[in-house]
């Protein structure tokens, strides 16, 4: 499908059906299968085949659709997990281990703030956050010898700040290690990091992808661009004899295209078991089939919403890089020339307690611990999904207390500019 445009992808891409199977996806849903002789079995085991043994592992169901995930980034190989969290956590950690260091952006979901800052601390593996906005001579101070990759979101959730890809992958690059992009919010219709120098984009298909709430999930995607044998010192894992696979060494034998998700699949998904379930793979496909004609009804909506916000008296502040004002509209222009997304980050005048009347009083938007849906919602996330961090920590993500996050959704734009208007009213 290399030859077909995105939206075309998105449909058909991932899986072709032969003369009389199944024109949708088929569900494997399967534990495990048969094989003749051990032997046949064996290669699978040992990495001498392709094939599926048991679904801890691989899926056909699953294989079908992170094919499809992976045409619309542009990447060679790519695997589902169970969440986002796991494909973040798996990223890094199938290149970083004890003793090790990563640099990330400052701004970036609070889940993976904590993931990376406390949960990988206690595996010995060390971060340096950096703002997004520090300049180069700030990022290059950030490295160490010891550092093994560099991480980052392309639209922050839910700060929005807008990754300059470009010079993080620069700087990256510079010391030999991949730049791991988070790609949730933009999604591949409106950015692919790879054409900007990124080396491995994450997703939570939670999110656009699956675009229903219907199914949590994540995917991993390698653009099979970073040669880790030029960097065989910093990446054992990849470079070195695998004794758990008799000897492999994974970046000679799967070449940098497939080095990085087989050894993901084959180790992390082996020892860790975070795979996705067959039929959340289906639920993800049947969202991934509209999300080019999804994604451009989001943006719309995102930015009527917030260019009614940006004028309201009670607004302190509005957060889209589609706002010809905002911080991040230049990056955006560059980045995002299609569209950023449906999330508008904004704060009322009167902070949190302003925040929590004008959500109260909403009518078609829900309160939900959820983004990027069908359906509008919001969050106050400094009460919810970000409460693990401190103040301090909260305004150097972009974050502050007062701030609502609205994921606008597909319903009809005057409906929601209604919704927020009358929601306002309330707020004294």
């Amino acid at each position: 499908m290399s030859d077909y445009r995105i939206e075309t992808k998105c449909v058909q891409g991932g899986y072709t059906p032969g003369n009389g199977e199944p024109r949708q996806i088929p569900i494997v849903q399967s534990t495990t299968f048969k094989y003749a002789t051990s032997e046949d079995m064996g290669k699978l085991f040992d990495l001498e085949a392709s094939g599926y043994f048991y679904t801890r592992l691989q899926n056909p169901t699953n294989d079908y659709v992170a094919a499809k995930i992976c045409e619309l980034e542009g990447g060679t190989a790519a695997m589902l997990t169970s969440s986002g969290q796991a494909a973040n956590f798996f990223a890094l950690f199938n290149i970083c281990s004890c003793g090790d260091h990563i640099v990330s952006s400052s701004s970036i979901y609070g889940g993976t703030f904590n993931l990376i800052s406390v949960t990988m601390a206690k595996m010995g593996i060390e971060v340096t956050f950096v703002s997004p906005d520090c300049t180069d001579e700030e990022l290059e101070a950030a490295f160490r010898p010891t550092t093994r990759a560099v991480f980052g979101e392309t639209i922050a959730n839910p700060a929005l700040t807008v990754l300059d890809i470009e010079k993080f992958a620069r700087a990256a690059h510079a010391h030999g290690v991949p730049l791991i992009v988070d790609n949730t919010f933009a999604t591949p219709v409106n950015c692919r990091p790879f054409e900007w120098g990124a080396d491995i984009v994450t997703h939570s298909t939670t999110k656009y992808m699956d675009g229903h709430g219907a199914a949590v999930g994540g995917a991993i995607v390698d653009s099979g661009k970073f040669d880790w044998m030029a960097h065989a010192d910093k990446f054992p894992g990849l470079c070195t004899p695998d004794d758990s696979y008799h000897g492999i060494t994974y970046a000679e034998k799967f070449g940098k295209e497939g080095a990085f998700i087989t050894k993901c699949t084959a180790q992390l998904m082996r020892d860790f078991g975070a795979i996705q379930s067959p039929q959340n793979a289906f639920y993800l496909n049947l969202g991934l089939e509209s999300l080019h004609v999804r994604m451009a009804r989001h943006c719309e909506n995102g930015q009527a919403v917030a260019e009614f916000l940006a004028g309201h008296p009670k607004v302190a502040s509005v957060i889209y890089c589609g706002l010809p004002g905002d911080k991040y509209h230049a990056l955006a222009e560059k980045y995002l020339p299609h569209g950023s997304c449906g999330v508008v980050s904004f704060e009322l005048k009167g902070g949190r307690e302003a925040a929590s009347t004008f959500m109260k009083h909403l009518k078609l938007a829900a309160i939900e611990t959820h983004v990027a849906d069908a359906r509008t919602c919001c969050l106050n996330p400094a009460s919810s999904t970000h409460r693990q961090m401190t103040d301090e920590q909260l305004a150097a993500a972009g974050i502050p207390a007062g701030l609502v996050r609205m994921s606008c959704g597909l319903e009809n734009k005057q409906d929601l500019i209604d919704d927020i208007a009358q929601a306002l009213e309330q707020v004294k």
